[in-house]
């Protein structure tokens, strides 16, 4: 019978060989471009990263890369109508929640420069939060294309705990395509949830007209 350890041992052997083979054989074709195409690639690198940082620079220029208040209802179409993604939170000064929402959509803000994070004062706009449909607060509305696409109401989606994670509200925002998410939309990140919390997947869907219940809402 033949030994573990020389058969272990003959597959890594037979892994590293494959695996020198594959750095081999990139490093031969890099080898083989000519002075031209090397310097082709490097202008096409170049290229991108002068357009990202372009974009970046015009991200910024209409507000993005920072959590700021708005002021009313016209500020909020304002805002939707000149950026492709918006994350908007509907809160009031006297639920303790929208306080625990505001930390964490700051760090975001300043992470996802892609989308604009905003907060618009449910009690200054009630045709909006008529409209919307929005009887719990904290609500994000997640604006795509000038279009009101999902909503997290409250903190049900996030594992219904105040002690809930900036990842896992990255997670759900990723989930509803607001953001440029980089992780697994298919399960939350991990080790990043309290005991007792429970987080569900999240399907991408439009919620339009919803009857929502108001058990977030601490007044």
């Amino acid at each position: 019978m033949a030994n573990p350890v020389d058969i272990l041992s003959k597959v890594i052997e037979q892994t590293a060989k494959v695996i020198e083979e594959e750095v081999d054989a990139k490093l031969s074709k890099l080898n083989e471009m000519d002075d031209d195409e090397l310097e082709r690639l490097k202008e096409r690198r170049l290229e991108a990263l002068k357009k990202a940082q372009k974009q970046k620079q015009e991200w910024l220029s209409k507000g993005h890369g920072e959590y700021r208040e708005i002021s009313s209802e016209k500020d909020f179409f304002g805002e939707v109508k000149e950026s492709k993604n918006v994350v908007c939170h509907f809160y009031r000064n006297s639920t303790f929640r929208c306080k625990i929402m505001d930390k964490h959509l700051g760090i975001l803000a300043k992470k996802h420069v892609e989308t604009k994070f905003i907060k618009l004062n449910a009690e200054k706009a009630p045709f909006l939060t008529e409209r919307l449909r929005i009887k719990v607060i904290p609500t994000l509305a997640l604006v795509l294309d000038g279009k009101t696409k999902d909503y997290v109401v409250g903190f049900t989606d996030l594992g219904n705990t105040d002690e809930f994670s900036t990842e896992i509200l990255e997670w759900r925002l990723g989930c509803a395509g607001v953001i440029n998410y980089s992780g697994n939309l298919m399960e939350p990140p991990t080790g990043t949830q309290k005991s007792g919390s429970k987080i569900t997947k999240v399907e991408k869907k439009t919620i339009r007209g919803r009857d929502y219940d108001s058990d977030s809402d601490d007044d």
